[in-house]
């Protein structure tokens, strides 16, 4: 599990390409201090499991599902991305959780001043958008963020200038694709209010919700 708060912005070295997978090496530095073969470190949101690693790198499997559902499919040498270690059972939880699954892809529409900050506006698809809710949490790309505004086709996050400088969202321009996860608690919500497939009385109903007080 993840908390989406990025350590470091590695830098892509090099893509070994498959018929349907990819191994990517990623140059870095503070998320090397402590690792180790099977570490899981989320790269732009994708967790991906250390199966090699040195000095100034290490390197990653990337399957099939990962390469049709994020913008890795799209990376290549010289590309930055947001890394992040696995959160330790004694860490602070900076952000919200993240699964490192990501959902699918958003594409930038606008990247906007507003004083001191910056706004990040993104279309994406409804499978993505319908848990998507102002002021609630989503993550781009890895990093948490909260979400500002939304509507029918687009949503949009207000960034302070630390958060873009510290992550690969400095290297970022309209038209660029970002991965996005959902806040997975609002997907197990729906999943406990939808009848079961076998048509079963599903007991928690918004009834049931209200009488005890939620």
């Amino acid at each position: 599990m993840f908390t989406g708060i990025v350590e470091e912005v590695g830098i892509v070295k090099g893509i070994k390409k498959g018929t349907d997978s990819a191994v990517l090496a990623i140059q870095a530095k503070k998320v090397l201090e402590d690792i180790h073969m099977g570490d899981s470190i989320a790269v732009n949101g994708v967790c991906l499991t250390v199966i090699n690693f040195s000095g100034n790198e290490f390197c990653a499997d990337v399957m099939h599902e990962t390469l049709d559902r994020s913008s890795l499919r799209e990376a290549k040498p010289g590309t930055a991305v947001n890394l992040e270690r696995a959160m330790p059972v004694n860490g602070r939880f900076g952000g919200h959780i993240v699964a490192g699954h990501v959902d699918g892809t958003g594409v930038v529409t606008a990247i906007e001043k507003d004083d001191n900050a910056v706004w990040f506006t993104l279309r994406a698809e409804p499978s993505i958008l319908r848990y998507i809710v102002e002021k609630g949490s989503i993550a781009i790309d890895g990093i948490s963020l909260t979400v500002a505004k939304v509507n029918t086709e687009t949503f949009s996050v207000s960034l302070i200038p630390h958060t873009v400088s510290h992550t690969a969202l400095a290297d970022k321009r309209v038209g660029d694709r970002m991965n996005l996860e959902n806040d997975i608690i609002g997907k197990y919500v729906e999943k406990l209010m939808l009848p079961q497939e076998t048509k079963k009385t599903n007991s928690i109903t918004k009834e049931f919700l209200l009488q005890n007080g939620f």
